[in-house]
């Protein structure tokens, strides 16, 4: 049994919830550059993708890196769905190297929210994403995500099923999926 206060993550969710799901050596064969500005057409088409998804939800929270253009695609998201008069339950950022993710997972889900939205660097979202997956109620299916993290590598690093049903926009504002480990461009 884990520690008083400490939901345990469950069968298939990671054990105890106490140990770290972190990648230990995590060194891609290509370095993963910093996420482009985001789009006029990638932010319209997510806001469309959200509301959507979540016809009777309107709370998201919302995720980015550290950088800047994961930061200003994260607060444009917040601007837009405001004010479309729905609710940003929080904003939080995240180091692309952690000891565990764990607190920024913890206040990422908080609230439990109807809807994730992601704007990020692969490297620091796969080692999140394990943590959300491992110590959270945390689902790739209620999350969606800029353009950046269509990244072949993102579903193969994270691990199996992980982000399985991870959907997002591309730049010129179509639509990307991962299924399984595999990123699918959607013909919208």
């Amino acid at each position: 049994m884990g520690e008083p206060g400490r939901r345990s993550a469950g069968p298939g969710r990671g054990g105890d919830g106490l140990s770290s799901p972190r990648l230990r050596n995590l060194a891609l064969s290509t370095p993963c550059p910093a996420p482009p500005p985001h789009t006029d057409a990638e932010l319209e088409r997510l806001l469309v993708m959200v509301q959507q998804q979540h016809r009777n939800g309107t709370t998201v929270s919302i995720g980015h890196s550290r950088d800047a253009n994961s930061a200003a695609a994260a607060n444009a998201f917040a601007s837009a769905w405001r004010e479309r008069g729905y609710r940003v339950s929080a904003v939080v950022d995240w180091p692309e190297d952690a000891a565990s993710w764990l607190r920024q997972a913890r206040r990422l889900t908080a609230g439990e929210p109807d809807a994730w939205v992601i704007a990020a660097a692969v490297k620091g979202f796969v080692q999140l994403s394990r943590r959300l997956v491992h110590s959270t109620r945390w689902t790739a299916r209620r999350t969606f995500a800029f353009a950046a993290l269509a990244d072949p590598r993102c579903g193969a690093l994270a691990g199996p099923e992980v982000l399985h049903g991870l959907r997002g926009a591309t730049s010129d504002g179509a639509s990307w999926a991962i299924s399984g480990n595999e990123v699918i461009r959607a013909a919208d």
